[in-house]
């Protein structure tokens, strides 16, 4: 291991002859028999942590930090964690954390902003202590600021704790500083894959390259364009289209690392720290320049510089703040532009010629760290070097748990055994999290779930299919149980009507291939209480679900119709014994409307033929009748101003689930209801005249037409002709001039008869007939003379 920087407390663990500046990488051969794993600097302390899980921790020990109460000058075995295995450390400006590989948390050093997470704000805890409160969660991931603390769970769940002078808990705004671990809400369903923690400001990335920060933001550190802290986390959008698969934080700088190798700075520059050839800060990230050229696989930060590997030649470059030594050049001069960090490095024996290799002591790199003002090398001897740690490959145990065929045959194990309550309890954890599922079927191929955007999921919906049906076997039985029951009591329950970013909302895509919610038993446990979910998203999210519809294929979105359909008939044929009013109103308006969202949806895209949104069944299990007065009531209601009361349900309101039986049913209604409103208004205007004694313009209840036998069809125009629209509406009567017979119905019968044997006469060119089906349509190139028999 090589190190060098600043070491005036010891904190690169070389002893008592190295207590300055050490400008050059330098061997700490303490651990030259020990295989180091990881190394974590504060600002004045390191703590290493050893392959075998043993953390030794050196550096200033004013305030506990080591966890020991020796002397920092020279690593020393942090004897209080002895008894457990260590996995991941982390230091903050004067304390640290160690998680051990149980998921758990301890906690040391300074205490006075609550960044031990102990519920306590002792100033110095010299002994490593339990974080009691995480005791439920298994944490993957840990990283501190300078006075606060970041922690990921395996459910996907962020926790934050310390100060919060500048809202870098990203707990929203009115916060004061957490003595104790507290959720940050506004980020669940998102899987995330990473946290970084800065000076005073904190980012997480997620598994699709969304890049989330807040806290201070007095340099521009968290990229959003200003300078201006945020409370609570805020999309780096910059960074959306970059695919970034790893973060690392200075102090008032942050660097960002790209799949493709590329790095993006931004933040303080006042040293150099950011590489752009300036001493200028960046409100928004910006790529160095100076690094395209090379493919850079690692990065880190300290305080105040930037540290970056590239794989290729087996180099390291550094920029920024050098006054202490820590860009490892040789000098003590700030750096704006990447410099080589001083020695001899190979990426591979073959990459370096027989003699050089030979007369040199080739460095190949496994890992750097930095921090405060020191760096870190881990390095391979050259004659057996072993690959470079890649940040761009992300290491599924620390991130947020998937759910795959892998885990589901571990997660079925356990459940099956019942030998460990808490393993079962983590299995239930993840299941009922929104961001496991959400983070378990990317789309994979040419990195298409990086695109995810509002018209693009990102999502395999083949690989959700095979998952669900692997869960249907009988094997998997009480795998299966579990998954609904945490469906049923908390992934649905919980959905938020707005989704932090458009990763959470994937679920709402998972959610429709999960089979059981075609299963009539589960109708008002899942499949309603999703569509209720559906209706209430706000209406940026719900125009993005509706995107992702449209991009669906036809089949899944066939499946939704049915599903919905079927929810509907199931309804109204219990609706008496199977809910009460309130309760069949409310799911089967939701079922209506989600059909009625899905059909507003295919009518832009035309998935589905129209047809297929049809009930047949509704005819016979809904008075078509009764139901469209009823409609016409609300709508005249409406138009009134009146408000319609929200039990007034009416079906005659989502007309694309109607026949043709259904739909000439109310047409018969309807033509009904309006002859009955013109005669009414007629006798109405009728009594009126008699009390205002001008009987004579009284006016016919009927509609009355005077026609002669042997010109019945230009009479019966020129009738109409002289006749309001509302007369039109009016009961209808005959009166064939010449005779005597009155009209009870018959008369109009023979009238139409005859009627229509006029009309259907060629030489009116009304209709066509197709001599295919021997069927009769309205004529599209009819002689001018029949274009007065349209009205």
């Amino acid at each position: 291991m090589l190190c060098w920087g600043h070491s005036a407390f010891g904190q690169l663990g070389l002893g008592h002859d190295f207590l300055t500046a050490v400008t050059e990488p330098q061997a700490c051969r303490l651990f030259q028999e020990r295989l180091v794993k990881e190394v974590a600097c504060g600002r004045n302390h390191s703590a290493f942590l050893l392959e075998d899980g043993e953390i030794y921790t050196c550096g200033l020990n004013s305030k506990g930090q080591l966890g020991h109460e020796q002397e920092g000058l020279e690593p020393v075995l942090v004897e209080a964690l002895a008894e457990e295995h260590i996995v991941h450390v982390a230091c903050g400006d004067s304390h640290s954390l160690a998680l051990t590989n149980k998921g758990q948390l301890f906690s040391w050093g300074v205490g006075n902003d609550g960044q031990l997470g102990l519920i306590t704000t002792d100033s110095a805890i010299a002994v490593p202590r339990l974080i009691k409160k995480l005791n439920r969660q298994r944490v993957l991931q840990v990283s501190c600021g300078s006075w606060h603390t970041l922690a990921l769970a395996e459910d996907g769940q962020l926790f934050s704790w310390g100060q919060n002078k500048h809202g870098q808990l990203g707990l929203g705004k009115g916060f004061s500083s957490q003595a104790s671990p507290q959720r940050v809400t506004s980020l669940e369903g998102i899987p995330l894959a990473q946290v970084a923690a800065g000076g005073a400001h904190s980012f997480v990335l997620s598994l699709s390259g969304a890049v989330f920060g807040w806290g201070r933001n007095n340099a521009g550190q968290l990229g959003l364009g200003d300078e201006e802290d945020r409370a609570s986390p805020c999309h780096v959008k910059h960074l959306r289209s970059q695919k970034a698969v790893y973060i690392s934080c200075g102090e008032e700088h942050t660097a960002v690392l790209t799949k493709s190798g590329g790095v993006f700075t931004f933040g303080a520059g006042a040293c150099g720290q950011l590489g752009h050839n300036s001493f200028q800060d960046e409100v928004n990230p910006k790529r160095v320049l100076e690094l395209m050229g090379s493919e850079v696989s690692q990065i880190a930060c300290g305080s105040q510089h930037t540290v970056a590997f590239v794989p290729s030649s087996g180099v390291i470059y550094a920029f920024g703040c050098g006054t202490r030594g820590q860009l490892g050049t040789g000098h003590t001069g700030n750096m704006k532009c990447p410099a080589l960090v001083k020695g001899c490095w190979a990426a591979h024996p073959g990459q370096v010629s027989a003699a050089v290799a030979g007369s040199l002591a080739h460095h190949v790199v496994k890992r750097i760290f930095s921090g405060g003002d020191q760096t870190f090398v881990l390095c391979t001897k050259y004659e057996n070097p072993l690959p470079a740690d890649d940040f761009r490959s992300i290491n599924q145990a620390n991130y947020t748990n998937l759910i795959n065929d892998e885990t589901v045959e571990l997660w079925q194990q356990k459940v099956l055994e019942h030998s460990n309550s808490n393993s079962i309890n983590a299995v239930l954890q993840s299941l009922a999290s929104s961001a496991c599922w959400n983070g378990s079927f990317l789309e994979k191929k040419d990195d298409e779930h990086f695109r995810t955007s509002p018209k693009i999921p990102g999502i395999s919906l083949g690989s959700i299919r095979l998952l669900f049906e692997k869960l249907m076997n009988s094997e998997h039985s009480r795998l299966l149980e579990q998954v609904l029951k945490s469906f049923e009591s908390f992934v649905i329950p919980q959905l938020s009507c707005c989704p932090p970013d458009v990763e959470a909302m994937r679920i709402y895509m998972i959610l429709p291939e999960f089979p059981l919610l075609q299963d009539s038993k589960y109708y008002i446990t899942l499949t309603l209480p999703l569509a209720m979910a559906i209706l209430r998203l706000d209406a940026n999210p719900s125009k993005v679900l509706d995107n992702w519809w449209s991009q669906v294929c036809p089949s899944y979105f066939f499946k939704l119709v049915d599903l919905y359909k079927g929810a509907v008939l199931y309804l109204l044929s219990g609706r008496k014994t199977l809910l009460i009013p309130v309760l069949f109103t409310s799911y089967i308006t939701a079922a209506l409307r989600l059909l009625e969202k899905l059909y507003k949806v295919n009518v832009k895209v035309k998935h589905v033929e129209y047809y297929k949104f049809y009930i047949p069944e509704i005819s016979s299990l809904v008075n078509v009748e009764e139901d469209y007065v009823l409609w016409a009531i609300n709508q005249a209601r409406e138009q009134l101003g009146s408000s319609v009361t929200q039990d007034s349900l009416t079906f005659c309101s989502y007309p694309f689930i109607f026949d043709a039986q259904a739909k000439t049913k109310m047409l018969q209604t309807d033509a009904e209801l309006q002859m009955q409103v013109a005669i009414n208004e007629a006798n109405l205007q009728n009594i009126f005249m008699l009390l205002t004694l001008e009987p004579l313009l009284a006016r016919n209840p009927f509609l009355v037409l005077h026609v002669r036998r042997n010109s019945l069809v230009g009479d019966a125009l020129r009738e109409l002709s002289i006749h309001s629209d509302v007369d039109l509406k009016k009961p209808l009567k005959v009166i064939f001039d010449g005779e005597e017979a009155v009209d009870d119905g018959g008369v109009t019968k023979e009238f139409f008869l005859l009627l229509l044997k006029e009309l259907l006469n060629p030489i009116y060119g009304m209709f066509s007939c197709y001599p295919d089906s021997n069927l009769l349509w309205f004529s599209d190139a009819g002689s001018s003379a029949a274009f007065g028999l349209y009205r």
